[in-house]
């Protein structure tokens, strides 16, 4: 090809390039315009749910809170479906393989972080599988003790474990769950040694520590208080800081602690990929639910806390709680159930 032949096709071939990108601009504002559009009609059918545990729980409940009001502010129905197994990750898996169109939605935990640390092998990532919606609520903690335990409040537990290495155990619902790892960050915070002994549940923790089985048991706090109002065991500390209704004479840990704040975290969250538009819509619904006094109520009546946080909140947040239960898991050299 000649220097001539080169020149004439030169601009030719930028004037192919421009006219190829603006194409692509025309149908990027195009395909922006169809998802705005697309945004603003959702949702036009029924939302499901997805909760990774049985009905009747602590998680299936904070999913009714919201799936019995957000029909009144989305105008659909929001149907809970319990898939429960795998501490929530068969729910997971459901929901990150679905459409990512907003109609599928899943209630996560805490619980979903801490499986995922233990197990790395699954291939669900509560980080990238996922796009956060709103967080919605937390679920207070409390440690509790039998009656002649020789301490009363956070300050005097601390001491109490401290003094004594190795006198005692602590019960918690089992391995890696967030009351296990939240009392191993009371031990490193303390620099104490407590046995651990995990149940399978919770059921049976108060009842033990009423009946002397087991001197500490990290348990709900509604199980804690109502047992400790019938004076058949000692509420020592909660184990986050924000107030609790019903609970005004039990001081948090923060108190002997500063700083030291563990809940169990409850949130929405959609399959990676789900329009920005469609997820602010479910957030900003969520917000709309969790101000009205009936919400509060309601979450009181199951012992939660409303937590509320917008998208990119909840991401920052989730990725700090899993960088903190990272670090527990790794110095306190914890294993899943069975490793």
């Amino acid at each position: 090809m000649n220097k001539r032949q080169q020149a004439t096709r030169s601009p030719r071939r930028r004037a192919l390039r421009l006219a190829t990108l603006a194409t692509l601009g025309t149908l990027g504002m195009a395909l922006g315009m169809a998802g705005s559009a697309w945004a603003q009609k959702y949702p036009d059918r029924p939302i499901r749910l997805v909760v990774g545990y049985s009905a009747g729980g602590g998680v299936d409940a904070a999913a009714r809170i919201l799936s019995a009001r957000l029909p009144a502010v989305l105008g659909q129905q929001v149907v809970v479906e319990n898939r429960a197994g795998a501490t929530g990750m068969i729910a997971a898996d459901l929901v990150a393989k679905a459409a990512p169109d907003g109609y599928t939605l899943m209630m996560g935990d805490s619980g979903m972080l801490i499986t995922k640390l233990l197990q790395p092998k699954i291939a669900i990532d509560p980080l990238t599988s996922f796009k956060p919606v709103a967080g919605a609520f937390v679920s207070p903690l409390m440690i509790v003790t039998g009656n002649d335990f020789p301490a009363r409040t956070p300050a005097e537990l601390v001491t109490e474990l401290k003094t004594h290495p190795g006198r005692y155990s602590f019960a918690t619902s089992g391995v890696g769950t967030v009351q296990h790892l939240g009392f191993e960050m009371l031990k490193q915070t303390t620099g104490s040694f407590v046995v651990h002994v995990p149940y399978r549940g919770a059921a049976q923790i108060v009842p033990d520590v009423v009946g002397g089985q087991v001197p500490i048991g990290v348990v709900s706090a509604t199980a804690g208080m109502a047992q400790a109002k019938a004076g058949k065991l000692r509420a020592v500390a909660l184990m986050n800081k924000a107030k609790l209704d019903g609970a005004d004479g039990v001081a948090p840990l923060a108190d002997a602690l500063p700083g030291f704040d563990v809940a169990p975290r409850l949130f929405l969250l959609a399959p990676a990929g789900t329009p920005d538009d469609i997820v602010d819509k479910i957030s900003a619904a969520v917000k709309t639910v969790l101000d009205t006094p009936e919400a509060a109520t309601a979450a009181a009546a199951q012992g939660t806390l409303r937590a509320y946080a917008p998208p990119a909140q909840l991401r920052k947040d989730l990725a700090d709680e899993t960088a903190r239960w990272k670090r527990i898991i790794t110095d306190q050299r914890i294993v899943a159930e069975g490793s």
